[in-house]
C-alpha cells in the first residue's frame, strides 16, 4: 500500500465524497473541477442520492465505504450523518487515507478524540471542516483584530425551522459554528459557559442563547435559533481601537475606529475577497495533504469545539409555554 508521504506527493491526488446527500453533492462538484484531484467517486447507500450525484457531477457512485477504498484513494471527505463519523473516519485512517471530516466531527468528544489519535498514529492528515473559517467575510473580520486587544464578540446565526428534522438541536447543528469562530478570533480557550436553551417548535433545543468567556477574558454571545423566518449571519467584535461588524451573508464588513471624545468616530469598509469557502476549505485540505503540513482546521481543535458545544447541552432545554407546531407546509 502506499504510504501517506508518498501519496502528498502525487501530482494527482485520487479523492473520494463519501455522503450524497445536499453536502457531500457540494463537496463533489466542487473537487470534480480542482486541478490536480481526480474525484474517484461518491458512497451512499441510498440509490436515490447515487443517482443525484450521476445527475448533477457526472461522478461514479458507490454503496459502500469499502468499495470506495478497493477503488483506490489518497483522501476522502466525509459529508456523512455525524453519528457515523466515527466509524468512517476510523476505517478510512486505518487504510492510510488523508480525511477532512464535516463538523463536529464526531457525536461525542471520545469519539472525535478516537480519531484524533487514530491519524496521529497513522500519520495521516486529519482536518475538521468548520467551514465558515473561510467565508471572506471572516478572514476579513480576522484580520482587522489582528493584533488587537479584543473585549467582546457576539454572533447572531438565526434561521428558519430546516425543511427535515435532524437528530440534533441548534446548539451542534448551527452554533458549534460560532464556538470555533470565537476560539478561532481570540486564539484562547472558553473557560467559562452559560447557557439559556428552550424547546418552542422542536424535539430538542431550537433557541440558544450562549454566553461564554475565553481564557484571556473576552466575553462572547451567540443567538441561534430556529425560528426567525429568514436567515441572518452576524458578527461584532469590540476590541479597545475598533469596532468591527461583518455581515457572513452579503460579506461586508465596516470597521468603527479613531474613537473621539466628542462621540464622534470614523468608519470604512474593509476589502473582502470572493472565494467560495468550501472551495477554498477543500483546496486548504489538499494542500495540506500535498505538503505533509498542519492543516487549517486540526482534528484537536474540532474536538475542543465540539467540547464546549456539548457543555452547553449539559444544561436541559426548557419547553416554551403553550408550544406549537412550526409554521411550514406539511410533507
Amino acid at each position: 500500500m502506499t504510504s501517506p508521504s508518498d501519496q502528498a506527493t502525487k501530482s494527482t491526488l485520487r479523492v473520494g465524497v463519501i455522503g450524497a446527500g445536499v453536502m457531500g453533492t457540494n463537496h463533489g462538484r466542487v473537487l470534480a473541477g480542482l486541478p490536480g484531484v481526480s474525484l474517484v467517486g461518491i458512497v451512499d447507500p441510498l440509490e436515490e442520492h447515487r443517482n443525484r450525484a450521476v445527475e448533477l457531477i457526472g461522478c461514479k457512485t458507490f454503496a459502500t465505504v469499502d468499495e470506495l477504498l478497493l477503488a483506490g484513494v489518497d483522501a476522502v471527505t466525509i459529508a456523512a450523518p455525524t453519528h457515523l463519523h466515527h466509524e468512517v473516519a476510523l476505517t478510512c485512517i486505518g487504510r492510510g487515507v488523508h480525511v477532512l471530516v464535516e463538523k463536529p466531527i464526531a457525536s461525542t468528544v471520545e469519539e472525535g478524540r478516537e480519531i484524533v489519535a487514530a491519524a496521529r498514529k497513522a500519520g495521516v492528515t486529519l482536518m475538521v471542516g468548520h467551514v465558515e473559517r473561510f467565508n471572506p467575510a471572516v478572514a476579513a473580520i480576522k484580520q482587522a483584530i489582528r493584533n488587537e486587544d479584543i473585549l467582546s464578540i457576539g454572533i447572531t446565526r438565526v434561521g428558519p425551522f430546516p425543511p427535515r428534522m435532524s437528530n440534533v438541536g441548534v446548539v451542534i447543528d448551527l452554533a458549534v459554528h460560532d464556538i470555533d469562530l470565537i476560539r478561532w478570533f481570540t486564539e484562547s480557550e472558553i473557560v467559562d459557559v452559560q447557557p439559556q436553551l428552550t424547546c418552542a417548535v422542536a424535539e430538542r433545543e431550537d433557541i440558544a442563547l450562549l454566553q461564554f468567556r475565553t481564557e484571556s477574558g473576552v466575553l462572547a454571545h451567540i443567538n441561534t435559533n430556529w425560528l426567525t423566518p429568514f436567515k441572518a449571519r452576524n458578527v461584532t467584535v469590540a476590541t479597545r481601537g475598533k469596532y468591527v461588524m461583518g455581515d457572513l451573508l452579503t460579506r461586508q464588513v465596516t470597521e468603527c475606529f479613531g474613537f473621539k471624545a466628542d462621540g464622534s468616530y470614523s468608519m470604512r469598509h474593509l476589502p473582502v475577497g470572493h472565494d467560495e469557502p468550501l472551495r477554498a476549505e477543500l483546496i486548504a485540505f489538499l494542500n495540506a495533504v500535498r505538503s505533509n503540513s498542519t492543516p487549517a482546521v486540526t482534528g484537536e481543535e474540532g474536538v475542543a469545539s465540539l467540547e464546549i458545544a456539548i457543555q452547553c447541552l449539559e444544561q436541559p432545554p426548557k419547553a416554551a409555554a403553550g408550544r406549537k407546531p412550526p409554521l411550514r407546509a406539511a410533507g
